[in-house]
């Protein structure tokens, strides 16, 4: 297959008039061309947009609903808005729960090996209370080494992400999981300066959703923020939608850290339209575009990966090609998938996020 785009945003740089060719399943090459010997063309051609957090699809909720339907949901919403790759994200929830997850992603992955779907993202159970958000209080639980090691036993080479409260664990705990293989992150945290910066000197380089349920920046207290925004090793993500983060906020964090901050749509749903949703004792309703729980507090947000993009170039005043990047090629670095995901280059999956000139009508190509 052959593709013509009038631009094409490799990840790292901006080219025009190329032929991209295609072959099983890969790119073979890139060369400037034109669209007369094209399979298909398009406007602007960008690496497959990949969300590392997202927790439903249109209609169902993967920690509600840890299965095949749930996990194509999942799929089809993240193409329809243009997301190539995606983490289904399952929540702080029981044991049990939390294995049915991995099994279905395990199953899932087998059957459809092309899938969007590359591993999950475990958001718990190993959080801070004080800081546990719209999560369920009665799911949290204190790490101890029999449980830790059931779930990275069990989740191996599914659980690509895992969020983490450092001062919940100690430094041994920490370093099984760092030698597991799995991308950790800190969030849902009320870590100190001096913790934060201890599990960042330990190996753990990101965390989940900058701001967003962890200790903040005090002038005497800088917590968990003032050691993300002070350290250049640290990825930071955002959920750029101007509710979870005020966008002023997120340009002094873009000031700060560059080319470690990245985009996720953290969505509760894709699609906009569920307007409810209850699981348990978790409940969210969608009010003048957020989702909030009867507490109070967020729980989810109502964008996609694209909202994200144009919210960045909108409000930070980020080039487009820098804000693709922010949604390719950065997260896949955060956790390790630079090598097989996130530009547009020889080698690389022929699976691409298309939209035109306004960076709008976003769909995904699979050359």
């Amino acid at each position: 297959m052959k593709i013509f785009a009038n631009r094409v945003y490799t990840g790292e740089t901006v080219l025009t008039d190329q032929l991209i060719t295609c072959e099983k399943g890969l790119i073979v090459g890139i060369n400037r061309g034109n669209a007369g010997t094209a399979d298909e063309r398009v406007a602007h051609i960008a690496p497959g947009f990949f969300d590392i957090q997202v927790n439903g699809g249109a209609s169902y909720h993967f920690t509600a609903h840890p299965n095949e339907q749930c996990l194509s949901d999942i799929e089809e919403a993240c193409l329809t808005d243009g997301t190539a790759f995606v983490l289904p994200t399952l929540i702080t929830s029981s044991i049990d729960n939390i294995l049915a997850g991995i099994d279905a992603v395990r199953k899932y992955i087998e059957k459809y090996p092309q899938s969007a779907i590359l591993g999950m993202h475990l958001e718990g159970p190993f959080i801070n209370p004080i800081k546990r958000g719209a999560h369920l209080l009665k799911y949290i639980k204190k790490p101890e080494r029999a449980m830790v090691e059931e779930i990275v036993r069990y989740g191996k080479g599914i659980i690509l992400q895992m969020t983490i409260a450092p001062e919940m664990f100690d430094d041994h705990l920490l370093a099984l999981l760092q030698d597991s293989g799995i991308a950790l992150a800190l969030g849902h945290s009320n870590a100190s300066f001096e913790e934060a910066r201890n599990a960042f000197n330990l190996g753990i380089t990101q965390v989940t959703h900058l701001f967003n349920a962890m200790s903040p920046f005090q002038h005497r207290n800088p917590g968990l923020v003032g050691a993300v925004l002070s350290d250049e090793r640290i990825y930071a993500p955002l959920v750029l939608d101007g509710k979870h983060v005020d966008f002023s906020a997120a340009t002094i964090a873009y000031k700060l850290k560059r080319d470690k901050l990245f985009l996720i749509s953290d969505a509760l749903f894709l699609g906009k339209k569920k307007a409810r949703f209850q699981w348990e004792e978790f409940d969210a309703t969608l009010i003048n575009g957020e989702y909030v729980n009867s507490e109070g507090n967020l729980a989810g947000a109502n964008i996609s990966l694209m909202d994200a993009v144009q919210n960045a170039i909108k409000e930070l005043g980020v080039s487009v090609q820098e804000a693709i990047e922010m949604a390719s090629r950065r997260p896949a670095e955060a956790i390790g998938l630079h090598d097989r995901i996130g530009k547009i280059a020889l080698g690389y999956p022929a699976r691409f996020t298309c939209f035109d000139a306004e960076l709008k009508n976003a769909r995904v190509l699979k050359g």
